[in-house]
């Protein structure tokens, strides 16, 4: 069901693909629970599990000296593994003192509502290893689940890092919509990289030029598809699904990846010029994981977190209001991330959200340009926990960075606190080079 409208206009209709990041629901059976573990929300049993028998599963150290880790997000699931921390010398808690004069307050801290696997899970996870405690390094979405786990659980976390962590309030279906400022500042730098590019790229050569040909581009496939590529690899692009490809690659501003979408945003250009288009294998890649069955089954699981963790509005006229009041400002991004969604036709169990009551030490990892977990859904997580730590990544565009990046003065910091087990002593700031 598409959002009624006076005519066709660009971004008016859903976009094909489910974007953003989530935690993946385990296709496997769950093991178990042991006796020393209860289900979410409720208090863990004083016994101690038995020793550690096993290597750690997270990071490539000494079964004798590795902390136990669980790792939650979608780049713990999908993307190749950061640098191996160092061995760890210790397994006592973080130590130090929490900010002078900070006051704890409590505040609605991520849902439980998603059926995907929960908190409690983890207990289950660390009695069958026979861990007291376990390490954690959430990404993304998966930030939430460390957050709760920190209030559920607190005496059985040993080092917890969240990476792109997410603000409360944001979670659920909003998340999105939430992220359009952050896009828009992303896409500037990336229009400035392209401009200076123009003589490869042919898409302008300031960032006004840029932006204009790219409106230009979207404008054209709403009133006409754009064919790329031919035979079995021919996609149509029309104006839900110009701006996905752009909303996709923005969340990364390697070099790399800011050349590979300069060469595919010159594609559908070419096709709004009425030049055949012959995508690189690729592109030809992506454009099938994002607009075939192929690329369903991660996008709809994403999707479906998202609608369980928190409400949706049911009138279409809402979203088309939206995309109204956000055209004029954010002509590329307010259509496709406040449009309607599956979430507005869905009823998901759900329970009361988590409160942040307890202080916990936790290092959190925020960049300042960061399009899909904003840098001030990393402050709030920081202002919650007094006893927290944030590390500040300046001048990146960029979402998840531990051992993902490339930022050796974040990858050294986090490393230096996996292996000692003490936070810094003051909230650390690195620079993109």
């Amino acid at each position: 069901m598409a959002a009624p409208s006076r005519r066709r206009s660009p971004g008016s209709r859903p976009p094909t693909p489910a974007t953003g990041s989530a935690r993946r629901r385990s296709t496997t059976a769950a093991p178990p629970p042991p006796r020393s573990a209860r289900p979410c929300g409720c208090a863990p049993r004083s016994r101690t599990p038995p020793a550690a028998t096993t290597s750690s599963a997270r990071t490539r150290v000494s079964p004798a000296a590795a902390p136990r880790w669980t790792a939650a997000g979608p780049s713990a699931a999908s993307s190749a593994p950061g640098p191996a921390a160092p061995p760890s010398s210790a397994r006592s808690p973080s130590t130090g003192t929490s900010r002078p004069g900070a006051v704890r307050r409590p505040a609605t801290c991520c849902p439980t509502r998603a059926p995907s696997p929960r908190p409690g899970t983890w207990t289950w996870a660390r009695g069958a290893l026979g861990e007291r405690r376990i390490s954690f390094l959430g990404l993304s979405y998966g930030t939430c689940l460390g957050t709760v786990y920190t209030q559920l659980f607190p005496g059985r976390l040993d080092r917890v890092v969240l990476d792109g962590a997410t603000v409360p309030r944001h979670t659920g279906p909003a998340l999105l919509p939430d992220t359009v400022a952050e896009n828009e500042h992303a896409f500037a730098h990336w229009a400035d990289r392209a401009a200076a590019r123009h003589d490869r790229y042919g898409l302008g050569r300031t960032r006004e030029e840029v932006s204009a040909g790219i409106l230009r581009t979207v404008e054209a496939a709403a009133a006409r598809p754009l064919l790329v590529g031919s035979g079995a690899d021919a996609f149509e692009l029309d104006d839900t699904r110009v701006p996905v490809l752009l909303f996709i690659a923005l969340a990364d501003d390697t070099d790399p990846q800011r050349a590979a979408l300069a060469e595919q945003m010159a594609q559908p250009a070419q096709a709004a010029a009425g030049r055949p288009v012959t995508p690189s294998a690729a592109t030809t890649a992506l454009l099938r994981l994002l607009f075939t069955a192929q690329g369903s089954s991660p996008a709809g699981s994403a999707r479906a977190v998202l609608c369980a963790d928190g409400p949706a509005a049911r009138d279409p006229q809402e979203y088309w209001r939206r995309i109204e009041r956000g055209r004029a400002e954010h002509p590329l991004f307010a259509p496709l991330l406040d449009d309607i969604s599956p979430c507005a036709f869905r009823d998901l169990p759900g329970g009361p959200p988590v409160e942040v009551r307890r202080d916990a030490r936790v290092l959190i990892l925020a960049a300042t340009g960061d399009p899909r977990t904003p840098y001030r859904d990393g402050v709030a997580p920081h202002s919650m926990l007094p006893g927290s730590r944030l590390l500040t990544l300046r001048g990146a565009d960029r979402h998840g960075l531990y051992g993902l990046y490339g930022n050796a003065c974040v990858d050294e910091a986090v490393n230096a606190y996996l292996a000692g087990g003490r936070l810094p002593q003051t909230d650390p700031t690195c620079t993109r080079p």
